[in-house]
């Protein structure tokens, strides 16, 4: 496994997250970039997006869609179709974690991975407990039946627990 082992400069991560989006959005109904690199950090150790991927023919006469793509990087972890799968992209070593949500907890799972781990456990999942949720196989559920509660957008996922908009730039913990 080759991945980078020093931080990439921002400029230098954008362009591969830019040459990243590229390619794999014509397979995707929706797809973000998030973790550090949403968050504008100076330095870069990994790449994290977030993709609703198209439905494709996976029969061998017609290979199409995300793993034709995705499956051509070194396998880290996660066998295509699933919900995350970790690979190395050929620019820089750079390590790639795709986060493959089901469409109703899409907003859940961008602010999750856009957040630090610290903010997104002290005070995403912190309000969403107090609001009487919990998340459950990547979807939010109330906590009182289980019930799972679309959350299409990060902005539908705010207003359900209740706090206001925080800026990618700003999840952080200080």
């Amino acid at each position: 496994m080759s991945t980078t082992t020093t931080r990439l400069p921002l400029a230098t991560a954008d362009a591969v997250a830019a040459q990243v989006l590229e390619i794999l959005k014509p397979h995707c109904e929706r797809i973000d970039i998030a973790g550090s690199v949403r968050r504008r950090r100076p330095t870069i150790g990994d790449l994290e997006i977030v993709c609703i991927p198209k439905p494709y023919d996976p029969s061998p006469l017609f290979c199409s869609g995300i793993a034709s793509v995705v499956n051509q990087w070194e396998k880290v972890q996660g066998d295509l179709p699933c919900r995350y799968t970790q690979r190395i992209l050929p620019w820089h070593g750079m390590k790639l974690d795709l986060f493959m949500p089901h469409p109703d907890g899409y907003g859940l799972q961008l602010a999750i991975r856009t957040g630090s781990a610290e903010w997104s456990h002290r005070l995403l999942a912190a309000a969403w407990v107090r609001a009487g949720f919990t998340s459950k196989e990547g979807l939010l559920r109330r906590s009182s039946d289980g019930a799972i509660c679309p959350t299409p957008t990060e902005e539908a996922l705010f207003r359900m627990i209740g706090i206001p908009w925080v800026d990618p730039t700003a999840r952080e913990v200080r």
